[in-house]
């Protein structure tokens, strides 16, 4: 198996179904440029057929991105692909993602099909696909509520079409990741054709295991992971990019795959894409967040100060923010204190620093953080 893990990248298609979200085509255009920067696999630029903007977006990605594939979503439809394959036709690598429910929620309520009409309709997209690209992408939607019966045989009827990568979505964020591992595992322990694939995770965050799943999908064998920068989309939001990538990188032990992400662009992408969207980064966001390397209690700041690896297990460098901070608060103890008036140019004997520390400390009790200027002021 294959030490690579492919990113598929659905910033500009999933990430862009958030409430309240809006790219223009600049917009667009400025995060593909970037995405393509940091080292994206695939980037998913829309869905052609919803809206002649969506159109016209994913046709000037296709044009404009080069060394990256331009992935356009469409419903199992004839039409549908066919204005995919058309927005797609500029790019210098393009793959069409096509596919339908499998779970019997959705079969029943969504779809109104029987497994048999859903499973043929499904074959009939991929050959359709096939047509005009032999890249071909088919999701089945809500695999985490599905019989794996059925799941297995929509599986391998699909790759006998044509596809050639799989799938397997957690749409509603149902799944933990022993189930969900055992899910990708299965497949491609039961499937006879499965070796002809690559198996894929989509997954939902409505429980908060989205990573989590993800990662454990990986660990059971999928080799390409579908994220969007800062975790953005729909409902609360799909797999984080940044999470997932730098789990692979620092427990490269414990999965043995990598990426081809250069993760000093991680937080320079994640800013652009809270800028360009209007989604905030919460301060203490695993990987981005304004707190991620930031350190107020006077027991972690003396630690790290010591040896950064006592409280860090990512070097900020590493995935482009400048260095830790040292917040000073009322938790802060005299190392924290110290080395924040070495930083402004200060040193002072033990009697005045010991002076200076007590009434930082009264100060610090006011205040949820001393800053630059409240330091010159205790100074002075």
């Amino acid at each position: 198996m294959s030490d690579r893990v492919l990113v598929f990248d659905t910033t500009l298609r999933d990430g862009e179904q958030s409430p309240g979200v809006r790219l223009s085509l600049a917009d667009k255009l400025e995060i593909g440029q970037q995405l393509v920067s940091l080292g994206v696999d695939i980037i998913e630029a829309g869905f052609p057929i919803s809206s002649p903007g969506d159109f016209e977006s994913v046709n000037q990605l296709a044009k404009q991105l080069k060394g990256v594939t331009i992935c356009g979503l469409t419903r199992a439809r004839q039409k549908d692909i066919e204005v995919a394959a058309e927005a797609l036709a500029p790019a210098e690598r393009r793959r069409i993602h096509t596919g339908l429910g499998v779970s019997e929620n959705h079969l029943q309520h969504k779809l109104r099909m029987t497994r048999e009409e859903a499973l043929a309709t499904g074959v009939q997209a991929v050959k359709w696909a096939r047509q005009f690209t032999d890249d071909v992408e088919y999701f089945m939607e809500d695999s985490g509520r599905a019989d794996l019966s059925y799941v297995y045989k929509v599986v391998e009827e699909v790759i006998k079409a044509g596809a050639t990568t799989i799938n397997v979505p957690d749409t509603t964020g149902f799944t933990y990741p022993n189930e969900y591992y055992h899910l990708i595992k299965g497949i491609i322990e039961n499937v006879p054709n499965s070796d002809k694939a690559v198996f894929s995770c989509h997954c939902h965050n409505d429980l908060g295991m989205a990573t989590a799943n993800t990662l454990a999908g990986v660990m059971a064998g999928a080799r390409q992971v579908e994220v969007t920068v800062n975790g953005i989309g729909e409902r609360a939001g799909n797999t984080s990019l940044e999470e997932v990538v730098m789990a692979l990188y620092i427990r490269n032990d414990k999965f043995g795959a990598s990426t081809g992400i250069d993760t000093t662009q991680l937080l320079p992408t994640s800013r652009m894409v809270s800028r360009l969207s209007g989604m905030v980064v919460q301060r203490n966001k695993a990987i981005v967040g304004a707190n991620a390397y930031a350190h107020s209690s006077g027991i972690h700041q003396d630690g790290v100060l010591k040896e950064r690896s006592t409280y860090e297990i990512i070097d900020p460098k590493l995935v482009g923010a400048e260095k830790s901070e040292i917040i000073l608060t009322s938790k802060s103890g005299r190392h924290g204190l110290k080395h924040r008036l070495a930083e402004l140019g200060y040193s002072f004997s033990d009697e005045r620093f010991e002076e200076i520390y007590a009434n930082f400390i009264k100060v610090a009790d006011s205040k949820s953080e001393v800053n630059e200027d409240d330091l010159r002021v205790l100074v002075a």
